[in-house]
């Protein structure tokens, strides 16, 4: 059966972009189907923002075999965004056509080879990722609970290479952006110092850092978050300094495995990113491949959750210390004290009390990615008795033990740390 140039030019972009990635083949055939389509009307590019627009409407002209409209679209895509460089290939493909029949990505030649293999990587990034938008109906599983204070969640599925952005629409959780993003080197699951993977957890972006104040090489600028976490440094991990962050001046996206394991963004969307950011307040939660839940799902988790943090509050103030210690976990830790130590000392501080009262204001509840039993908790504490009165912002980690949520480690929140990352110029490794 003869191929026509569109479909054969799309499919040989995926064969290319898939090599690295044989498992992933047979779905990018089924995702190239939207874009090879015989309709005549444009899909929608709702929820798509800047050059990711107009490049999703590139790809649906060369679908349709409409070259003429393709290569208008591609100029004016290029006009706006001079350093994109994805699309001066994909351009310089469209003009090849008109004299001669393409069949690969990247016919022109002049992109070098290691080049023109992370232009397709990119390619197919963001090709999958137009045609896998997450369903408005579909929550990320990890959003239990925002704060009051907490506006917007960032989400990263590192598989996708997207980073994700969700409202706190009166509690529910609501997808406002997308963005392509770049993530670590050799992968992620971050563990050790030096190992040019992103970390997967929970973090939250703890300041910001102009551009005019760093090298060209983070571009727009940058927002550091907590890596290594509370619960990172308690299995050992190592390593510092991830940003989340922009790229070079001449540049307008990078490769999506090319940083080591910061977050880079183009310039536009970070830009565009940080009117939703709260430094200090927005959470950070990367994940291996994001993991979707119905809303129904999603309040039955949270709404369990939520009993069982409320059951260890009241069990505080009843002063029954043995029902208040069943709420911890066997290897619990906070501030060098394990289970036996924390025992004690609630023993003898709950005998020195008459009455306790506990008050949590500004929960936010969080799964960890790629642990199905771990939630980390944050929230302003105001605890009172009749001989203390104390305001703390703590932070806490619960654990699945004998089929109940746990304690597993409890403490005040610290201030984060600034951090230069590991590839900061001029650094010493």
């Amino acid at each position: 059966m003869t191929c026509s140039m569109p479909i054969c030019w799309l499919r040989a972009m995926l064969r290319f972009c898939c090599s690295r990635f044989a498992s992933l083949l047979a779905a990018s055939v089924l995702m190239l189907a939207p874009l090879a389509g015989l309709s005549e009307q444009p899909r929608s590019s709702a929820g798509l923002n800047g050059a990711d627009a107009h490049f999703k409407l590139v790809l649906e002209s060369i679908g349709r075999q409409r070259l003429d409209a393709a290569l208008n679209e591609v100029d004016r895509l290029i006009a706006r965004y001079p350093n994109f460089r994805l699309a001066h290939l994909v351009r310089g493909d469209l003009l090849l056509a008109s004299a001669r029949p393409i069949t690969g990505f990247g016919n022109t030649g002049h992109a070098a080879g290691e080049r023109l293999g992370e232009l397709r990587a990119e390619a197919f990034a963001r090709l999958r990722a137009y045609n896998d938008r997450p369903s408005p109906e579909l929550i990320p599983r990890y959003l239990l609970q925002f704060s009051a204070t907490q506006r917007h969640a960032v989400v990263v599925d590192a598989n996708r290479s997207r980073v994700y952005v969700y409202e706190n629409a009166n509690g529910t959780p609501r997808l406002v952006e997308d963005y392509y993003t770049t993530l670590g080197k050799r992968g992620i699951e971050k563990a050790l110092k030096g190992d040019q993977k992103t970390p997967i957890g929970v973090y939250q972006v703890s300041s910001k850092i102009p551009g005019s104040k760093l090298p060209d090489l983070y571009g727009w600028g940058a927002f550091p978050i907590n890596y290594p976490n509370e619960w990172d440094r308690l299995r050992g991990k190592t390593g510092y300094g991830i940003w989340l962050h922009g790229v070079p001046s001449d540049t307008y996206a990078r490769a999506p495995a090319a940083s080591d394991g910061c977050i880079a963004l183009a310039n536009p969307d970070i830009e565009e990113l940080a009117k939703r950011v709260q430094v200090g307040v927005t959470p950070v939660i990367i994940a291996q491949q994001v993991e979707w839940v119905t809303q129904s799902a999603w309040r039955t988790e949270r709404d369990g959750f939520m009993r069982q943090m409320e059951s260890w509050r009241t069990a505080w103030e009843s002063r029954d210390t043995g029902r208040y210690l069943a709420h911890y976990a066997r290897d619990f830790r906070s501030d060098g004290m394990n289970i036996a130590a924390w025992s004690k000392h609630k023993r003898r501080v709950n005998a020195a009390k008459t009455w306790i009262k506990v008050g949590l204001t500004n929960v936010s509840v969080f799964r960890t990615p790629g642990q199905q039993d771990l939630i980390a908790v944050t929230f302003d504490q105001d605890y009172r008795s009749d001989n203390l009165a104390q305001q703390t912002r703590k932070r806490q980690y619960w654990v699945m033990e004998d089929g109940r949520w746990k304690i597993a480690y409890e403490a005040p929140v610290r201030s984060a740390v600034l951090a230069l990352p590991e590839s900061y110029p001029g650094r010493r490794r």
